[in-house]
């Protein structure tokens, strides 16, 4: 779980905050965090449904281990993206049969993939980095993306928080998030046109995250709003 944080970020932006904060801690996240156990069922999940060769899109790549990594390995054509140059340059070396782009995931004129371009999209602790008034755009261009039934699977916050931490898993970088509460990120997912399958509380240190499901579909998706069900 990032720190509890301690006041706004400062006249930086964000996006510069995010992108300074993982090129200055890529290694030291990845043993922070453990995301290769962390991510493992839920990406066995996530591939079950999917055809061989089907397009996934890692959203907030970082160095691509284990999502583009496990995917790819498993026949998939994986694009990932990140705005961490050092992110970028790792997963590229360690994940040499996927495509991975430096971008702001935000920016349509940095990244901009063809409507209908991805069987699947993955979002893990990225769309926490966003600044949560883009959210709403972004959830709405994901789903432009998915092809019909397509799926997603993402991260939020699970209580509504903007801010910052000076010291960033004390390696003395700073570092920025921003995200409402998951009923508002439900809500979010839901107007995008995107069916919520299901939606999950992942527990970390003295608070968690929400981990939804979520399915586009046929006509665009309608939303049903579940907590329960299979994704």
């Amino acid at each position: 779980m990032p720190p509890i944080p301690t006041g706004p970020a400062d006249a930086t932006s964000p996006q510069e905050i995010v992108r300074r904060g993982y090129d200055a801690l890529a290694e030291r996240y990845d043993e922070a965090f453990g995301s290769a156990t962390k991510y493992g069922p839920w990406l066995d999940e996530l591939r079950a449904p999917l055809a061989p060769g089907s397009d996934v899109l890692d959203l907030g790549c970082g160095g691509g281990v284990p999502v583009a990594r496990d995917l790819t390995a498993a026949g998939h054509r994986v694009t990932g993206v990140d705005l961490s140059p050092r992110q970028i340059a790792r997963a590229r070396e360690r994940v040499p049969g996927a495509a991975f782009v430096e971008a702001d995931l935000t920016d349509p004129a940095a990244f901009d993939p063809r409507p209908g371009s991805f069987d699947a999209v993955v979002c893990l602790y990225a769309l926490i980095h966003v600044p949560e008034a883009e959210h709403p755009a972004l959830l709405r261009r994901i789903a432009a993306w998915l092809r019909p039934g397509g799926r997603l699977l993402c991260t939020t916050g699970e209580h509504a928080l903007t801010g910052s931490d000076p010291d960033w898993l004390g390696g003395g970088v700073p570092m920025w998030w921003s995200h409402p509460d998951a009923a508002t990120s439900h809500a979010w997912l839901t107007e995008a046109g995107l069916d919520v399958v299901r939606q999950e509380f992942v527990p970390e240190g003295d608070g968690g995250h929400a981990l939804f499901w979520a399915r586009k579909g046929g006509n665009g998706g309608k939303g049903n709003g579940g907590k329960g069900g299979a994704a």
